[in-house]
């Protein structure tokens, strides 16, 4: 089972979401304050189950409506995906993986973990 981690960082409040081994899947944007940090765990528990896909790398593509997961490539040639939300806002986003397979295996392990990740404190 997966696990929505909350820690105190220099500029505020994040969570990590992490699966059943501990590896981080997910990460937030930073809060100010705790309630609007659950807040944002609690937009992802909602949208991350029914939330699109847009590949971004496999060239011009039909754009997909909000919810909805963007697999991307960055600058360095890594796979990464962001969660968005019905409102277009970043609630989520990844770590850079090496293969594209290994993002898409990312982006399911969110979508799986999400409704029943408890949450803990650290």
């Amino acid at each position: 089972m997966g696990k929505f981690i909350i820690r105190t960082v220099a500029s505020g409040i994040k969570f990590d979401l992490t699966a059943g081994n501990g590896q981080i899947i997910a990460a937030s944007e930073i809060y100010l304050t705790r309630a609007a940090c659950l807040r944002g765990i609690a937009s992802v528990q909602r949208n991350a189950p029914k939330a699109g896909l847009e590949d971004l790398t496999a060239g011009p593509s039909a754009t997909v409506s909000n919810p909805k997961f963007q697999l991307f490539q960055d600058k360095a040639g890594q796979f990464r995906f962001r969660l968005r939300a019905h409102n277009g806002k970043i609630i989520a986003a990844s770590e850079g993986y090496t293969t594209k397979a290994s993002a898409l295996g990312g982006i399911e392990s969110v979508r799986l973990h999400a409704q029943e990740a408890e949450i803990q404190d650290r």
